[in-house]
């Protein structure tokens, strides 16, 4: 799905979203990846919902985010709340939902100049 956004400031922004990728200022990329609107794409180390650690969440503390999106494929899958537990004693909020929607709430979020962070995991189904 192409994406279309209007008034979009300074930073990194989703254009366009498919299966098994996500272009970021119409750079295409594939697998796992974060995103930050003044950082762009950092890696992220882990592409299976199910090997998440505390450690992966722990370590989006130092950019001081205010809220974290959790893009987790095709499906929604909520993280388990001690993976999370860090993120919440500073105060940030982290919001899980498919890599679909989770494009789309990136976008809202950062033209808004939120401080916001998107850990996007392939949404391919694999059987």
């Amino acid at each position: 799905m192409k994406l279309h956004v209007e008034g979009a400031g300074i930073g990194s922004r989703i254009t366009a979203y498919g299966e098994d990728w996500i272009e970021v200022d119409r750079v295409r990329h594939q697998g796992a990846l974060a995103l930050m609107p003044e950082k762009g794409v950092m890696p992220w180390p882990e592409a299976q919902f199910e090997a998440l650690t505390r450690a992966h969440f722990d370590g989006l503390i130092e950019w001081q985010p205010d809220v974290v999106l959790l893009g987790t494929g095709a499906r929604l899958k909520f993280p388990h709340p001690k993976l999370v537990a860090g993120l919440a004693a500073v105060r940030v909020g982290v919001e899980a939902m498919d890599t679909a929607a989770a494009c789309r709430t990136y976008n809202v979020l950062a033209g808004e100049d939120r401080r916001v962070i998107a850990v996007f995991l392939p949404t391919l189904l694999i059987p």
